[in-house]
């Protein structure tokens, strides 16, 4: 006689609860957060902002500026690299050829 399909899909789903079940008691009651970790983190997120708001303090205004322009044109650079790497990953493109496929006029005689 064939086993019962049915019979073997509840043994499976009688044993998946037991190891839950079994399984529950080990997870602590706020999963596996660490809330001190966060904390700590957060402490030093705002330390790092205080020293760099001290030092932007003692930076002239002009010079700020121009790190202001340095930094923008950085992330310029970063920008068309990026574009130029995605352009050479697309597929069925070649690097610099246009985006729009060419299009051949066809005659059609009446």
């Amino acid at each position: 006689m064939t086993p019962d399909p049915l019979d073997e899909l509840r043994d499976r789903l009688r044993d998946t609860r037991q190891a839950a079940e079994r399984l529950a008691g080990s997870v602590p009651p706020q999963g596996w957060a660490t809330p001190q970790d966060a904390d700590e983190t957060q402490r030093e997120a705002q330390a790092l902002l205080a020293l760099l708001q001290g030092l932007r303090d003692l930076v002239p205004p002009e010079l700020q500026e121009q790190l202001r322009e340095v930094v923008r044109q950085v992330l310029l650079l970063v920008r068309a690299v990026v574009d130029w790497w995605v352009e050479r990953l697309e597929p069925g493109q070649a690097p610099g050829s246009p985006a729009e496929p060419a299009f051949e006029d066809i005659p059609v005689e009446p």
